[in-house]
């Protein structure tokens, strides 16, 4: 494997001292160019040592890793988000499909992201990913208003959270049905969605069912009965998640 060139930013020096030595354990194939403790100086480095990924904390004091995205006016390397939890900021990572480290970080962990990044090195792709992280950041947890990445076989596509009216299971994929009548077809299996989706407006019906509450029309009821969406399609609902379904439907709504 091609070495990759890496830049390390991190306010302190614990902090690149560790990451340092976990990426010559696990990741020879990195090689670190300069590590920066402030964004002035990621920047002058950035401009100058030209690196291939750059391992960025996120919360530094004064400038934080996010003035220095928006201080450059081309992103031309990968980036991998190193970061202590922050539940929405979590949020935003998760729905942009952006890779990120939590503190203190796992060797197995680094070595999986560093193994998708020399990926997209690789393949020269262009991270849309990255341009739906920053907006969905600036939701501040607003699931309903942030964009989902969704990996296909053609590539990532991003699509408003309120565009989706319901996630129909395909074996381990799953199938997006969207506002302006078109599908998308998602590399994903459909618990991935559930999972990822759980705290907005979304709810599983049924074992391949995943429909957005804001999208429904009418409930017909029936053993499970079924749902009518916004796209006039009718989508049945288990008698096993029966239960479930009504009582995110009164929450939702509140009646």
């Amino acid at each position: 494997m091609n070495p990759i060139t890496a830049l390390l930013v991190d306010d302190e020096p614990r902090g690149l001292s560790s990451l340092q030595k976990l990426l010559q354990l696990n990741c020879p194939e990195v090689e670190i160019l300069a590590c920066c403790q402030d964004v002035d100086a990621a920047l002058e480095k950035i401009k100058r040592l030209q690196p291939q990924l750059v391992f960025l904390d996120v919360a530094m004091p004064g400038r934080n890793g996010f003035d220095l995205l928006r201080s450059l006016d081309r992103i031309s390397f990968e980036i991998i988000f190193v970061t202590a939890h922050n539940s929405y900021m979590m949020q935003a990572f998760r729905f942009s499909a952006v890779d990120y480290l939590l503190k203190p970080v796992e060797d197995e962990l680094l070595a999986e992201a560093v193994q998708r990044a020399a990926k997209r090195i690789t393949d020269k792709s262009e991270s849309m990913q990255l341009s739906a992280f920053l907006y969905n950041l600036q939701q501040n947890g607003a699931v309903k208003k942030m964009k989902l990445c969704v990996p296909s076989l053609r590539g990532v596509k991003v699509i408003e959270i309120t565009d989706i009216i319901y996630c129909e299971a395909s074996s381990n994929y799953t199938n997006f049905y969207l506002v302006n009548g078109g599908t998308l077809c998602s590399s994903k299996p459909i618990f991935e969605y559930e999972t990822l989706l759980e705290d907005s407006s979304f709810v599983r019906v049924h074992k391949s069912f995943l429909v957005n509450l804001e999208h429904i029309k009418e409930y017909i009821r029936g053993e499970g009965g079924s749902v009518l969406m916004s796209n006039g399609h009718e989508v049945e609902v288990s008698r096993r998640k029966k239960e479930v379904f009504i009582k995110s439907m009164r929450d939702y709504y509140k009646y």
